[in-house]
């Protein structure tokens, strides 16, 4: 069986492609997707995939990962600057957790410099668009194998 990576999405992120293109680019959260499974399946893993724009939704699915996932890449979108319950949730999930985020979260207004979720992640993706969730998946299969053998 191989391990899963559950892959969750904040608010907003249903709306990839055509909400503000020049800071998010053109790429559908649908193409996303279909790049994560292709890229985890060369690395033996399973995807999970989902977006919600609900707060309590996110932390449902944060806690049903516990036992279930390998590892949770997590763009929580405005959820990162502002959420206390899924910092929680977070923090009881015992696998490796990547922080990921389209644009460089630096380089933008000062709220979005503070993040609840960097405070558990294991590491952070931010800028390179799109082909951060790949970034992602390829650390979170180096962290399950380095877990694997110790």
């Amino acid at each position: 069986m191989r391990p899963k990576v559950l892959i969750l999405n904040g608010p907003n992120l249903n709306l990839l492609g055509t909400r503000e293109p020049e800071v998010y680019g053109r790429t559908t959260l649908a193409e996303i997707e279909a790049a994560c499974h292709s890229r985890a399946a060369n690395f033996g893993l399973e995807v999970d995939f989902r977006q919600s724009n609900h707060e309590g939704e996110l932390v449902d699915w944060i806690q049903q990962a516990r036992g279930e996932c390998a590892a949770l890449i997590l763009n929580a979108a405005a959820y990162t600057h502002t959420s206390v319950a899924i910092l929680d949730a977070l923090s009881a999930f015992s696998g490796p957790i990547i922080e990921v985020h389209l644009s460089n979260i630096f380089r933008r207004e000062g709220f979005r410099h503070h993040s609840f979720v960097s405070t558990v992640a294991h590491g952070v993706v931010c800028g390179f668009g799109s082909f951060g969730y790949e970034l992602a998946l390829e650390a979170a299969a180096r962290l399950i194998s380095a877990a694997r053998e110790n």
